[in-house]
């Protein structure tokens, strides 16, 4: 069995220029236009307190995105808000205007007309970039990495989109969805992995995922819970995780929380530059196959990196038994909690938070971490069962076993 592998965040700062891009205003902009959808509701936060006494801690909060937009993932919170802004920039109207009612108008196709939306993904934001275009009157093409499920090609291929499954893996079909919108007329790149020239659009889907972490303060707050004082936050490209990030450090400036970012082993680009601590990003090449298909990206965004840089604390790679072991958990909880269906990327941090509890192997980085029987912890469960099979293979079969 693998070996949980961690760094403290060693890293000399930077001017920590993008940590604007997730200011609470511009979070209220992005909430204003999601609550504009007439599919928005909040996602529960699953509030597991018989857990978190077994596990030794004050509180543990998980917030739940298998009920978002009923697409069983949070990715579309990025994609559709990214989609707006650009139509915004092209017609030439603030963001306030861009509600749900103005982008399904026939006003609209008056105004814009109609582009094509390209994407990678493997899975979850392809599904929230094809829905997102089907219900707006876009279209979208979406390729896929080798490897990738049937039942994640099958829904996006539901919304309308023109969807491959490539030989390559996710950098290489970013390159390719790259190469198609240049030679598409009206073509966009909707994709959360920034590199030079393209920024803008990255830090618009790192702005959507915020609706997600602003939903969970209110719910924290409705539970008379107070500020968590630890958050785990899994990531491939670490587009969720600098949004999250980056949110609540500009939301607690004064007393933030511990921020624990977690990836899939194969495919642990964060972990390998956080470790080399020279501020540099790193890249991870190859097939990246790992149960955590949403977390295997190589190569990190560059506006994410610098949030993490300065804000985040530590950085943990992961092998696949600890989302298995994560999400074998959540199906069972402690009697009384709700339970919670979370996919392979979404229960990487209930795996990494027991094993940190209930393990002296791990006892160097739970002190580190400083999790104690005060410790409030949040996480978020990204994903519900996006891939039933593996799900069930996983959960009732034991697939990648902890022992």
């Amino acid at each position: 069995m693998q070996d949980i592998k961690w760094t403290a965040n060693r890293m000399p700062a930077s001017k920590d220029e993008h940590l604007a891009v997730m200011s609470v205003e511009n979070v209220a902009a992005v909430r204003h236009f999601h609550e504009s959808f007439p599919q928005y509701d909040k996602t529960p936060l699953a509030i597991l307190s018989n857990m978190a006494k077994t596990l030794g801690l004050g509180g543990l909060y998980v917030k739940d995105e298998s009920y978002r937009f009923g697409l069983n993932a949070f990715k579309v919170l990025g994609g559709s808000f990214a989609m707006a802004r650009y139509i915004a920039g092209e017609v030439g109207r603030d963001i306030s205007e861009m509600t749900y009612d103005y982008l399904t108008s026939d006003q609209l196709k008056e105004e814009f007309g109609q582009a094509t939306f390209f994407t990678a993904t493997d899975g979850n934001h392809g599904r929230g970039v094809a829905w997102a275009a089907n219900k707006l009157g876009q279209k979208s093409v979406v390729h896929m990495p080798k490897g990738s499920s049937k039942p994640r090609f099958d829904n996006i291929a539901a919304e309308g989109a023109l969807v491959t499954i490539e030989e390559g893996n996710y950098d290489e079909c970013v390159r390719m969805a790259a190469a198609g919108a240049e030679k598409t007329p009206r073509g966009v790149v909707v994709q959360d992995t920034a590199w030079d020239g393209y920024e803008e659009i990255p830090a618009w889907i790192m702005q959507g995922y915020s609706t997600m972490a602003a939903e969970a303060v209110e719910q924290l707050k409705e539970a008379k819970a107070d500020r968590p004082t630890h958050i785990f936050v899994q990531a491939g490209v670490g587009s969720l995780a600098g949004a999250v990030v980056g949110y609540y450090a500009n939301l607690y400036q004064d007393n933030p929380p511990v921020f624990v970012v977690m990836e899939a082993q194969i495919a642990d680009c964060l972990y390998k530059g956080a470790l080399a601590a020279d501020g540099s990003p790193r890249i991870v090449d190859g097939d990246l196959q790992t149960i955590m298909a949403g977390l295997a990206c190589g190569e990190p965004n560059t506006i994410s990196w610098d949030i993490l840089r300065n804000h985040a604390g530590f950085f943990v790679s992961c092998p696949d038994w600890v989302a298995a072991k994560g999400m074998r958990m959540l199906a069972a909880p402690r009697g009384g909690d709700p339970q919670v269906i979370s996919g392979e990327s979404g229960a990487v941090g209930m795996g990494l938070i027991s094993v940190l509890m209930e393990s002296d192997d791990y006892r160097s980085l739970r002190e580190a971490v400083g999790l104690t029987k005060d410790s409030r912890v949040l996480m978020f469960s990204t994903e519900g069962d996006t891939d039933p099979e593996n799900y069930r293979d996983i959960v009732w079969n034991g697939k990648c076993p902890s022992v």
